[in-house]
């Protein structure tokens, strides 16, 4: 297998992940992240405005293959006071879909999150289509917490919304 790493992302990658993420009109991965949701393509200039945003953050980080930038790594707080948390992942690339870099980096990324906050459980949203999000949440131990049934509507067709979870302690007797 390749080497898998994570990390934040620096300055000198933007213009990359602006190529991956944000430049294209309609790019192949947003057919598969919640693409019932409008994808706005943004210019670069556009896209820096919120660099900040972007650049060493705890909230975000890269996905890398050899070094090389793939994808990202996010997090929200659904409800901070009851640390409440919900995570996002992308991988921008179709030629590293279906290989376990996904399991891979989530992996990576819920062990940094489980040491570095607070939290006694992580979790993420996805839709029914998405089969292949279910199955890692399913290799990585999750639980599928709920289906809230026919509730996205995408190319004509109902589908349902996930959510899929591991408690703390679930995850540490996994590791």
């Amino acid at each position: 297998m390749k080497d898998i790493s994570i990390r934040p992302i620096v300055e000198e990658e933007l213009v990359q992940l602006w190529e991956l993420s944000a430049k294209q009109e309609a790019p192949e991965w947003k057919k598969w992240d919640a693409p019932y949701y409008p994808h706005i393509p943004k210019t670069l200039e556009q896209f820096l405005e919120k660099k900040d945003q972007l650049v060493h953050q705890e909230d975000m980080w890269g996905i890398y293959v050899d070094g090389e930038l793939v994808g990202s790594l996010c997090y929200y707080w659904e409800h901070e006071e009851s640390l409440w948390l919900e995570m996002g992942i992308v991988i921008y690339e179709p030629r590293f879909w279906s290989g376990g870099l996904g399991t891979e980096a989530l992996r990576m990324w819920i062990n940094h999150l489980f040491k570095e906050l607070p939290l006694v459980r992580v979790g993420y949203t996805t839709w029914s289509g998405n089969e292949r999000m279910i199955k890692v949440g399913e290799k990585l131990g999750m639980t599928m917490e709920a289906r809230l049934r026919k509730c996205r509507f995408y190319n004509g067709v109902y589908y349902d919304s996930i959510r899929m979870g591991i408690l703390r302690e679930e995850w540490e007797e996994r590791v």
